[in-house]
């Protein structure tokens, strides 16, 4: 079996910039939840018919896999088809998907695969109630497919007809190549259909079966905004389900986005209005507050994240408690245990067990021990202008609040650094060390006082 996919169309309607099929679904193109489906059918060849943006589109989804057709000229469906056929193989199937179709299953194309066997042609039909721009199938009195008629070329009996053709069929390859050299542009679009190839086959004697998917959604393509965020949001819903299926709780299944791969152990709750990109695992019993984002992010077991965090590349151990308002960047490990509060923000540190920062602090490149307290407005000055270096506090050490680590600074095991210290060489074991300036005060002093206007 091989796949070739449609992806030529310049999408006018999206009124931008980017191509059609690269515009985003759930964070994937919708090129790209085409082609995930299609590899996990397993195709001998894979082929993307290409045309306008073809730069754009190869540049973003190139792979080994993946053979490219261009269509330099738009001339419709059939001729789109024919520019894949010499990059394919001219024996076993051809099965023809389509780039802005992005949520069709690979049930559905199973079922459609058994279908069609190795004589057959086999079409996806669905059945709708406004069936207005479509394809519709004519079917003889037995029920047999006879042909499809676009709409532009249907009568008035034939657009009553509500079971449309959906565009994704499977075909002999040997069979459709000959069909497709026959195809002619006499219609009302002077375009080569290939819904005429179904024609052929009937008049040939080749069996022609219709399937239907389970769900119309999974054949509804996509060509304006609009219908690109009414898709969003079914494939949200869909996501929100099989969560809860599996035992997650969500506050309201119409306030979450997925934007990746989310895998969710037991009890875990989510909040409303959370997003997840790339890939998200929460471990048993994991609460995620409001509001809050997580790209590439593991966290353990039990730990709570509160409102409005952000992060991202971390891995969070059990047992901890973040936020509201804190930020995680990449490189951010932390043990098990680890409070990390508000508006404190920590970029490729490594946070041993015990150890919290729970307020108005900044730790980046550094290596932090157990136990560890950091207090408020701390900075890991980790930034020399044009080198980053690492501050390293050992085990049991107190950083009192309004400290500076300019690093490369090591802090002692079991050190404490007094409030409003500017550390510039390193911290001794078990001591105290303080730079502050001598406290003054002056008596009889006045403030200054605002000059009258003139």
């Amino acid at each position: 079996m091989q796949i070739v996919i449609l992806a030529a169309g310049q999408g006018k309607r999206m009124n931008s910039r980017l191509p059609k099929v690269l515009q985003p679904l759930a964070g994937q193109s919708l090129l790209g939840h085409v082609l995930q489906t299609s590899r996990a059918l397993a195709p001998q060849a894979l082929c993307v018919v290409y045309g306008h943006g073809g730069d754009q589109v190869r540049a973003a989804l190139d792979a080994p896999d993946l053979r490219w057709a261009e269509q330099t000229q738009q001339l419709g469906t059939g001729h789109a088809v024919q520019q894949a056929m010499p990059a394919l193989a001219g024996e076993g199937s051809v099965l023809v998907l389509y780039g802005d179709v992005p949520l069709i299953r690979t049930q559905t194309l199973r079922e459609l695969l058994n279908a069609a066997g190795d004589s057959r042609v086999a079409l996806l039909t669905v059945t709708l109630d406004e069936p207005a721009g479509y394809g519709r199938i004519l079917r003889d009195a037995a029920g047999k497919v006879l042909a499809i008629v676009e709409e532009k070329d249907a009568d008035a009996g034939q657009k009553a007809i509500r079971e449309v053709n959906t565009g994704i069929l499977c075909a002999p390859a040997h069979l459709l190549c000959d069909w497709l050299a026959r195809l002619r542009n006499d219609n009302a679009q002077g375009e080569y259909y290939l819904t005429d190839v179904i024609g052929m086959a009937v008049g040939d004697g080749v069996e022609v079966v219709a399937r239907q998917p389970a769900q119309a959604w999974e054949v509804l393509g996509v060509n304006n905004k609009a219908q690109l965020a009414e898709l969003e949001r079914v494939h949200q819903a869909n996501l929100a389900r099989e969560l809860l299926e599996a035992g997650v709780t969500l506050r309201d299944p119409t306030r979450i986005d997925i934007r990746g791969e989310l895998v969710c152990g037991r009890d875990v709750e989510i909040d409303v209005g959370c997003v997840f990109e790339g890939r998200v695992t929460l471990a048993d019993g994991v609460k995620v507050g409001a509001h809050s984002v997580l790209r590439d992010v593991r966290v353990g077991e039990g730990t709570e994240i509160k409102p409005f965090c952000h992060f991202d590349g971390a891995e969070i151990g059990a047992g901890g408690v973040l936020g509201p308002y804190a930020r995680l960047r990449p490189g951010t490990v932390l043990a098990e245990d680890v409070h990390v509060g508000n508006f404190v923000e920590l970029k490729n540190a490594q946070v041993a067990a015990h150890s919290k920062a729970n307020h108005l602090a900044y730790v980046g490149d550094a290596t932090v021990g157990s136990r560890v307290n950091i207090g408020a407005g701390v900075i890991t000055c980790n930034y020399d202008g044009a080198n980053k270096h690492r501050t390293v506090i050992g085990d049991d050490a107190f950083i009192g609040s309004d400290c500076q680590l300019v690093a490369p600074v090591t802090v002692g095991a079991g050190a404490t650094l007094g409030a409003g210290t500017t550390l510039t060489q390193d911290a001794p074991v078990e001591a105290l060390t303080l730079s502050r300036t001598r406290q003054l005060s002056i008596t009889g002093w006045q403030r200054p006082v605002k000059k009258p206007k003139a």
